[in-house]
């Protein structure tokens, strides 16, 4: 039998250093990876969401509060720039493809990118919603750091812009097959790219999951919509927001 007073006394030991949070981290990401395999890698076990809500039940469970699990898990915070960096890798083999459909990517990525600032701001207003409300939802569908900076700039609320970022990564993520397939869109380039425009991080891991190719269209959909979220959301969701309060408010 476990010796559960020696695992309360290293647990004591481990929540006053640092290394809680990073232990917690990886945690979390074994047991939801495991709980991933074991639902055959179906979109709908998304590892992350598990992993999230491991994490929030432990913390709760423990008192241990979000700043002193962040000062360990910092490190693997750390690691999100290399691993971006990473993605370059991909993106390089699949260059002379991508240079062929050039026309098409970006068309794609323009319309992707306004449809889902419009749509999101048009939700909002519908709902009833605030406008310092639809400044924050405004650039949820980019990278975490790029939509927290446009949504401070918008005067929105950052801290929520990145819950709805991650909201709305885990929820392409889970759907993006189901909709693809009710779509009859086959190609995973198109697959990947839509998936990188509208999920970011968490649907271009979901489909580096599926094949190297819808990997590398994700990696290189979710750069250039985080770019042009960063360049269009500061005027666009200004210039939409009271045109639609008129028509739907």
């Amino acid at each position: 039998m476990p010796d559960f007073a020696s695992l309360g006394s290293f647990w004591v030991y481990l929540s006053a250093s640092p290394l809680a949070g990073l232990t917690l981290t990886l945690c979390a990401y074994v047991v939801a990876q495991a709980i991933y395999a074991r639902c055959r890698y179906s979109p709908l076990a998304n590892p992350v969401a598990i992993a999230i809500a491991f994490v929030s039940l432990a913390l709760l469970a423990s008192g241990m509060s979000y700043e002193r699990y962040f000062a360990g898990a910092q490190f693997v915070h750390f690691l999100l720039g290399p691993a971006t960096v990473a993605l370059a890798v991909p993106l390089a083999r699949q260059l002379p493809r991508m240079r062929r459909s050039i026309l098409p990517l970006l068309c794609a990525l323009v319309s992707g990118c306004v449809t889902a600032i419009a749509s999101a701001v048009a939700i909002v207003i519908l709902l009833g919603g605030s406008p310092q409300l639809a400044h924050t939802v405004g650039p949820k569908s980019a990278t975490t750091p790029i939509a927290m900076a446009v949504s401070e700039r918008l005067a929105g609320v950052p801290a929520l812009t990145a819950v709805l970022v991650i909201g709305t990564g885990i929820f392409g993520a889970v759907t993006a097959r189901f909709l693809f397939n009710a779509l009859r869109i086959e190609s995973p380039a198109a697959r990947g790219f839509a998936l990188g425009v509208a999920a970011h991080g968490i649907g271009t891991a979901r489909a580096f999951q599926v094949s190297l190719e819808m990997g590398a269209f994700a990696g290189l959909g979710m750069g250039l919509n985080g770019v042009l979220t960063a360049v269009l959301a500061p005027w666009l969701v200004p210039a939409l927001l009271p045109v639609l309060m008129r028509l739907l408010g």
